[in-house]
Order: structure tokens, then C-alpha cells, then sequence
């Protein structure tokens, strides 16, 4: 999760039809009970103006249009989601299957209805809706501009809400924390209750090789979920400055024990902490995003893809682009010969990530793998 302005909430409704009304309800059914659709913005400083599209304007985009149907884009068999373009939003018309491998209920004030919305403007078939389970004193107080301040976290709450009101489009994630000494039977009442089927957001104060946490994570693979983890390093490096410090996770080393020992259990890497290792010089850089620098040799990224067959890169959120935005001649053949173990995922409300894959030309084989096709394989719908 990465930290940016907030935006306001909206009420969990369709143009004063609750939400509650359209559980379950597809594009057709949600087109035709509303009278008009705000579009969201994505939530940055750079963001467009807000857009309103009325019911005539949304089925010309393709809300619910045939014309805006994908071509062998299956959901649940038998239904159709649509792909289409908002004049003037930022969005993109995707011409391929896309999931979204890491999204959040209530972050920057996106409700059910409103994260529909934008997913329908941006031709996302399903998210993975993931919580973020972590005591408040683990919390960096920054992320409050993005939270909603009613609890702590992004509880699992939230997660089934949203999910039980749209179940054909999200895919819940949660995660326990490993020192709870219940950790296991509340994350099997967890899948079994709420049909949870990933593991995520993994994000707490606390090195991911220590030995409840590898435990937790074996449990994972038993029940068959993909971990999705985040990792914030101190800085500098080696030593901890005077200051407090947020740190998660630590460093990716700290994964080293865990991808040994859960051989089967799948492991998908996100936030500054990962992504900085994708050049080999990470441990001599102080800095968390680091921006428009080369990258220097093979970082510990391309060795652990190289030795561990469990290890998986999460593309989502500023941390993501940033990393693939350093050298596009090195991105492309980096999401050519890893193809199989990278994830389209947004940690936000904006097509950034989209816009580069689309940019550095991929085969089609390889689009529609990093798209859909690898988060498909790890969780079947």
C-alpha cells in the first residue's frame, strides 16, 4: 500500500439504491437501476477533474452494452464482463482478460459501489480485495490519509462486505498475525466461513523468517492461498536511524528462510522494501522510491526468481511503477523472461501500471499471463 492524498467516501449505494439491492447483480442489472455513475479519480495530486456520465453516456461506453463485450472474456461461465472507454478519465480500454492481484476495500474512501465503477471504466473482471490485519501501534500514522479512521487497518470486515454485496467480482484476501497464538484456526474459519482464497495484505512489524511467521505461511500453502507480503526496510540500511522508523517485514533477505522452507507455498513480493532490490546496488541506496536511476547488475529480485521456483513479483502500487519505470529496455525483457511469475495488480485506483506494460510492446503470450492469466492459475474462478 502506498500513501497519497485522500479522497472522500461515498455511501455504499447506486444512485440511492442500496447496496444491499444489487448483491450479486451483473453489469446489466447495476446499468439498469442507475441514472447516472460518478467516474473516480485515481485518487493522486495529478488526477484529472471528476467526471459524471448519465445512463445514456454509460451505455455508450459499454456499461452493460453488447458493444463493449470481450470476445471469450468468460465470467463464471456463462456471463460476459465488459471493457470499455470513459472519455477523459485517464482510463484505458483493455483488449485482454485483466484481474486486479491487489486491491483494498475503503482505501482513499472507495466503497463497494465506487471500486465497481472503477473497475467496469477500466475492464478489470475481478480484484483481489485484500485486508490489512495489524495492531494500531504498528501503524504509520501517514497512512491515515487514505484510511478510513473508524478502525484500524483495513479489517476483514470490510473485505466481506464488499465481496458478499458483488460476489462475482472480488476475490477475498486477509491475513492473521503470526504472534496470535490462534493464527491458524482463525484463518481456517476465515476460508471456510467467507471463502477466503488469498493471503494478504501481509504487513506487520515483525521479520518475515521468524518462526511462528513460517509456520503461519506453511498453513497457507496447505490451504492452497497465495501470500501476498509487504516489505518496508529500515534506512539507512544497516543501521536504524535515531528516529522511529515504520518498517515492515525487514529486509528481503528475511525471505530467504520462508521460500526454502514452504516450498509450497506461493509468495508474491510488494512495496518499497522489494522492489528497491531490483538492482543488484539496493543496499548502498538510502532512498525508499528510488526514481530515474540506473539499474546496476542483477538485483536480489532476478536471483531469487532464478532460485526459488515459490517466488512471485506483485507489480502493484508506486513501488511497482517505479521500479519498471527505471530502464524500459531492461523492464521489457525482465517481464519477457519472468513471465510466469509476475502480477498485474494496482494497490490503487488508477491505470499507471496498465499504461506501462501497454508501452514497452510485450508478445500477446506474455501480456495475457502478467494481465490474468498467472493470478487465474494461482486462484482459479
Amino acid at each position: 500500500m502506498s500513501r497519497n492524498n485522500a479522497q472522500g467516501s461515498r455511501g455504499d449505494s447506486v444512485d440511492g439504491v442500496p447496496a444491499e439491492k444489487v448483491v450479486g447483480c451483473g453489469l446489466t442489472k447495476l446499468e439498469a437501476g442507475a441514472s447516472s455513475a460518478e467516474a473516480v479519480t485515481s485518487g493522486r495530486p495529478e488526477s484529472g477533474a471528476r467526471l459524471t456520465l448519465g445512463r445514456r453516456e454509460m451505455l455508450m461506453a459499454g456499461l452493460g452494452g453488447a458493444a463493449g463485450l470481450v470476445g471469450g472474456f468468460a465470467v463464471d461461465g456463462a456471463a460476459r464482463a465488459s471493457a470499455q472507454t470513459v472519455p477523459d478519465n485517464g482510463k484505458r480500454t483493455p483488449k485482454h482478460r485483466v484481474i486486479d492481484a491487489h486491491n483494498h476495500p475503503r482505501w482513499i474512501g472507495h466503497d463497494g459501489a465506487r471500486i465497481i465503477e472503477d473497475m467496469d471504466a477500466s475492464g478489470i473482471e475481478r480484484t483481489w480485495l485484500l485486508s490489512w490485519e495489524i495492531p494500531e501501534r504498528e501503524i504509520d500514522p501517514g497512512y491515515y490519509v487514505k484510511l478510513p479512521p473508524m478502525g484500524v487497518g483495513m479489517p476483514l470486515r470490510e473485505v466481506i462486505d464488499v465481496a458478499e454485496r458483488y460476489p462475482n467480482r472480488f476475490i477475498p484476501g486477509t491475513t492473521t498475525d503470526p504472534r496470535d497464538p490462534h493464527a491458524l484456526p482463525k484463518l481456517k474459519a476465515a476460508v471456510d466461513l467467507f471463502r477466503v482464497r488469498v493471503f494478504g495484505e501481509f504487513k506487520l512489524r515483525l521479520r518475515y523468517d521468524d518462526p511462528d511467521a513460517i509456520r503461519l505461511f506453511q498453513y497457507c500453502g496447505e490451504l492452497g492461498l497465495p501470500v501476498v507480503y509487504h516489505l518496508d526496510v529500515t534506512f539507512p540500511r544497516h543501521g536504524v536511524m535515531k528516529d522511529w522508523q515504520w518498517w515492515y517485514g525487514g529486509g528481503i533477505e528475511n525471505m530467504e528462510a520462508p521460500l526454502r522452507l514452504c516450498p509450497h507455498t506461493q509468495f508474491l513480493g510488494h512495496g518499497p522494501g522489494f522492489w528497491r532490490e531490483i538492482s543488484a546496488d539496493a543496499d548502498q541506496d538510502a532512498v525508499t522510491y528510488p526514481k530515474g536511476k540506473p539499474i546496476v547488475g542483477r538485483g536480489r529480485i532476478l536471483e531469487y526468481l532464478d532460485k526459488y521456483p515459490n517466488f512471485n513479483c506483485d507489480l502493484s502500487g508506486g513501488s511497482g511503477h517505479t521500479a519498471l519505470s527505471r530502464n524500459l529496455d531492461f523492464t521489457r525483457k525482465f517481464l519477457i523472461d519472468y513471465q510466469d511469475r509476475l502480477f498485474f495488480g494496482r494497490d490503487d485506483f488508477n491505470n499507471q501500471m496498465y499504461d506501462l506494460l501497454m508501452s514497452v510492446n510485450l508478445p500477446e503470450d506474455v501480456l495475457v499471463k502478467i494481465l490474468a492469466g498467472n493470478a487465474l492459475r494461482l486462484v482459479p474462478v
